[in-house]
């Protein structure tokens, strides 16, 4: 296997530039966290940069790296699409062009990474034509960047791959988790004029066993938290840099029910001033959960719902039940916090029947905002996955790469969708996918008047 090493004779560093291609800003643009824990893997007698193609165009990226001559470049693979069966977006061809872009000016090694990346590597390191891809979370790319400068074989650390070889999926990492974010990258500033959002991380892995979902494949089933002081100083970092608003990327941030209460009451001690959001389970919670939550500043809930029919709750494995989310609607709209949740439809064993069910009960969830996904993509190391295969939907030699959205036998997407939409009769607060390329407009407006946050709550009447 050829390897691909750096040429330094005389200096004892060498220039790594971080690139985050993603561009996609339906509903709003999302700071790139990743790259500040890759950036904090990376030894400090190296110079670090990070660019954001939100916030740089080519051309200027050229004049950047003529200056910069990066010797290694890592760039992001955060997502391989969008999700969004209905506004279908895929990204890979984009990030080959970047490669290809770079590789006619510049001779650095090329590494790629990333949750998506993880979810595909091996059809993602073919399609993108880089030199190394790193499989699971970004802290090994510091270790990789020390095997091409002591000319080691970068491959014999997990998870790390390259032309001709296959490494198997490492564990979680179990080191520390250490984030970079440092004001003097010019990229966050971007995030501060267009919302003022910058976000967060409480912890890594997902307890749930959801049938579709990749996060436990790319972070594992268990927890590995960060301590709560250090997610409140964290906060008060992002809050003095500008930030007038917090998101907690965490897949489920109450899925450890006591670790979420201990950092909002850190949240609490160190007087952080502005408000956040996250994503939550509607699980059961002590009557007084939102009350804490919203004392310390949780303004949005965004719950990931997915049905509320109990046949399909079951079937997708979710951990609570349809009155469970009743009642986790009610303590949070009690408790003063705007509520959204996401319903996923068409999954295995959705039909007329089941979809009646959801869309009746949710009738009942006052001042609530609902974004409807029709279809679920199917993922790779998921039992939906398995699935599909079992039922004959796709096969051994199905390319997943490019969207492939699961199909009910019962109720197709068209049905599924004109059943949601007659159901809406208009309503602004039921919205299928994730409001489109008008609604990114209309928020795109009110964060340059000088709102904040998500702002779904203003659909609400």
């Amino acid at each position: 296997m050829c390897k691909r090493t750096v040429a330094n004779p005389v200096r004892s560093y060498v220039n790594i530039l971080l690139i985050s291609p993603n561009t996609l800003t339906t509903p709003y643009p999302v700071y790139p966290i990743g790259l500040d824990y890759v950036a904090a893997s990376v030894a400090k007698n190296h110079r670090v940069r990070i660019v954001d193609m939100n916030c740089m165009d080519l051309d200027e990226l050229a004049v950047f790296m003529g200056e910069f001559q990066p010797q290694i470049i890592g760039i992001s693979c955060r997502n391989i699409d969008n999700t969004d069966e209905g506004d279908s977006r895929f990204f890979i061809r984009s990030y080959r062009r970047l490669v290809a872009w770079i590789r006619e000016r510049s001779g650095a090694v090329i590494v790629c990474g990333g949750a998506g990346f993880t979810i595909m590597p091996e059809k993602i390191f073919a399609a993108l034509e880089v030199d190394y891809g790193i499989i699971g979370e970004g802290e090994r790319f510091g270790l990789l960047v020390e095997a091409i400068v002591a000319g080691d074989e970068p491959t014999d650390i997990p998870g790390v791959i390259a032309a001709g070889g296959y490494n198997e999926p490492p564990r979680p990492w179990q080191g520390e988790q250490v984030r970079a974010f440092d004001p003097k990258y010019p990229h966050h500033h971007f995030y501060i004029k267009k919302g003022g959002m910058l976000n967060l991380q409480s912890k890594r892995g997902c307890s749930f066993s959801c049938i579709y979902c990749p996060y436990p494949h790319i972070e594992g089933h268990r927890h590995r938290r960060v301590a709560p002081h250090e997610v409140a100083e964290m906060a008060l970092c992002l809050q003095q840099a500008g930030a007038r608003y917090l998101f907690m990327t965490d897949s489920a941030f109450n899925s450890d029910v006591q670790h979420s209460l201990a950092v909002a009451r850190a949240f609490k001690k160190a007087k952080l001033t502005i408000p956040w959001g996250g994503f939550f389970a509607p699980i059961r919670m002590d009557s007084d959960y939102f009350a804490i939550m919203a004392d310390s500043g949780l303004q949005h809930v965004e719950f990931g719902t997915e049905a509320m029919s109990a046949a399909m709750l079951k079937t997708y494995r979710k951990p609570f039940s349809v009155q469970d989310v009743f009642e986790a609607h009610r303590q949070a709209r009690t408790a003063g916090v705007h509520t959204a949740h996401y319903l996923l439809l068409g999954g295995p064993g959705e039909s007329e029947i089941t979809l009646q069910e959801t869309l009746d009960a949710l009738e009942h969830l006052e001042k609530a905002v609902l974004f409807f996904f029709i279809g679920i993509r199917i993922y790779p190391w998921t039992t939906l996955y398995d699935m599909a295969l079992a039922e004959g939907k796709i096969d051994g030699e199905t390319d997943l790469l490019e969207p492939v959205f699961y199909q009910a036998d019962a109720i197709d997407h068209t049905a599924i969708e004109a059943m949601v939409t007659k159901r809406a009769a208009g309503r602004r607060n039921w919205v299928v996918g994730s409001g489109g390329a008008a609604g990114a407009e209309t928020l795109a407006r009110l964060h340059e008047r000088g709102f904040t946050g998500p702002l779904w709550e203003y659909l609400v009447r």
